[in-house]
């Protein structure tokens, strides 16, 4: 099937584009607070994104004092109860892609993949644990909640911050940008799951996100140095529990899982899912079976 025109034109676009300085310029004004200025800004946002405010902590955007604190708003308590499953989703957003990691390559879309040693920023023996693994995309619009929860628990081991290009990652550029989420700047947190073996949630920036944070890091970028930066918690007993929160986006984009192949324990996903399904933080997203030999 080939690619429409309008779609050609707008990835297209995103090349000519000054996608740092605009970052830098959103970034500046979902942290302005600008009092009246802002509160209609964020009720022009919910209105053109059909956000659901009734799910917010706090329903009343004149309560917010800048964008940044009504785009990384709170959830009601209980409003995304956690299934009982080995693997939870943990944004809300809708599916990209998902599957196995087949030689080391992750699928992107259609005549499009990457490596794992490139999504994880050169990291060859860091990747070599996800040969024969299995990966989770997922896409997160403006009007989703954008913090992001454990789909496991995890001791954290490391974080890497990537630096790269900030294409949109919306699915028509997905299907139009060649290694996408290995391109785009990104902060890698690598996890130690119960079975000892670590396990990856890289969250995947994009043209016109501010910056990205994690609760044990506080905002991890800005600044952009350009060089890649590495911190490492392995003297450490940073623990997270399944379904807590570890990190936010102030703007939208994408998350990357990957996990390890475990012989005579193939995961599966969950089978309603599929790319472009739509997902909720807490629901089953996959579990293990146990294969007798």
């Amino acid at each position: 099937m080939s690619v429409p025109r309008a779609e050609r034109v707008a990835v297209a676009t995103q090349h000519l584009l000054p996608k740092q300085a605009l970052t830098s310029f959103a970034g500046v004004v979902a942290g302005w607070r600008g009092g009246s200025t802002t509160t209609a800004l964020i009720r022009w946002f919910i209105g053109r994104y059909g956000v659901n405010m009734a799910e917010a902590a706090e329903p009343d955007p004149a309560a917010y004092a800048c964008f940044n604190d009504f785009f990384t708003r709170a959830l009601k308590p209980g409003v995304r109860p956690l299934a009982s499953a080995e693997l939870v989703c943990p944004v809300d957003g809708a599916v990209s892609q998902l599957g196995d990691i087949q030689e080391g390559r992750i699928f992107q879309a259609k005549g499009h993949d990457y490596t794992a040693t490139a999504l994880l920023g050169g990291d060859s023996a860091l990747a070599a644990h996800f040969h024969g693994g299995h990966f989770a995309t997922l896409y997160l619009s403006p009007r989703d909640y954008h913090r992001i929860h454990m789909p496991c628990a995890g001791r954290l081991l490391r974080m890497v911050h990537v630096p790269g290009a900030l294409f949109s990652v919306n699915p028509a550029t997905a299907r139009g940008v060649p290694g996408l989420f290995a391109r785009n700047e990104r902060v890698v947190c690598v996890f130690e799951g119960a079975d000892g073996r670590p396990w990856v949630l890289v969250l995947v920036g994009a043209t016109i996100v501010g910056s990205m944070a994690t609760v044990w890091h506080g905002l991890v970028n800005p600044p952009r140095p350009g060089t890649l930066r590495e911190w490492a918690y392995t003297d450490q007993r940073i623990e997270l529990a399944q379904g807590a929160e570890m990190g936010r986006f102030l703007l939208g984009s994408t998350v990357v899982m990957l996990f390890p192949q475990q012989a005579g324990r193939p995961l599966h996903f969950n089978p309603g899912w599929q790319p472009g399904t739509a997902i909720r933080l807490g629901e089953n997203m996959a579990g293990r079976s146990t294969v007798v030999a």
